[in-house]
């Protein structure tokens, strides 16, 4: 199964890709520019140190959705559209996971607070503008950060539970099995993909607490529900 991260070059992407490539999947890191995503893949390498990987490599968006089998949107919201527009005709059938969030500070604001859609959530807003692609959409991995994601030599495993809603329940748990294989992360399944929308400014508050307390790690976790 091949991961496609689009806007990969992102802190976040970044941190997702570092943390599949190093469980053996394979990972296409996409990007506006071919360049750009390149730079990325060396980039990982060097943090890894591993100029071997064959397991990842670097792509236009266009082409990294044309080659993934699950889609990972990781671009900040104002690029949400754009870049799955560039992607429709190459995501048909595919689950598409959108981790994007509306922050404030994407268009003038504070990154603690959030913009209502209307749509009612950027994962909405991503299944309606792929409507006609027959995509399943996965909310996931907004709330864990992308420190958290990246520093895996600090951090090996992640104190953190990911929230993950989905309208597609054998999408959701595909995904959650995948994800599960991050060390530490335990996925907890939110229900129908509205519950993106309380998911998404959680986001925001977790932001907050780490302005306010000085890190970089603040996370969740769900507790006192039963064992899956």
């Amino acid at each position: 199964m091949k991961i496609a991260v689009l806007g990969g070059t992102g802190d976040q992407g970044l941190g997702i890709a570092i943390r599949f490539v190093q469980l053996g999947e394979q990972i296409i890191i996409g990007s506006r520019k071919a360049e750009k995503a390149e730079k990325a893949v060396k980039d990982i390498k060097e943090l890894l140190e591993n100029d071997d990987l064959d397991n990842l490599k670097g792509l236009s968006n266009e082409d990294a959705a044309k080659e993934g089998d699950i889609i990972i949107l990781t671009v900040p919201i104002l690029a949400q559209k754009p870049t799955l527009d560039s992607v429709k005709d190459s995501v048909k059938g595919k689950i598409v996971v959108d981790a994007t969030v509306p922050l404030q500070s994407n268009i003038g604001g504070t990154p603690t607070t959030c913009f209502e859609l209307w749509e009612g959530s950027a994962a909405e807003r991503t299944a309606k503008i792929l409507k006609d692609a027959d995509v399943k959409v996965v909310s996931a991995f907004n709330n864990i950060s992308s420190s958290s994601l990246k520093d895996f030599d600090k951090k090996p495993e992640i104190d953190c539970d990911c929230l993950v809603s989905s309208d597609d329940e054998e999408a959701k748990k595909i995904v959650m099995d995948l994800i599960e294989r991050i060390p530490g992360v335990k996925c907890v399944d939110c229900g129908l993909l509205e519950q993106a929308r309380t998911v998404e400014h959680l986001t925001a508050l977790l932001i907050n607490l780490n302005i306010r307390y000085k890190t970089h790690y603040g996370g969740l976790r769900i507790t006192g529900l039963p064992d899956k």
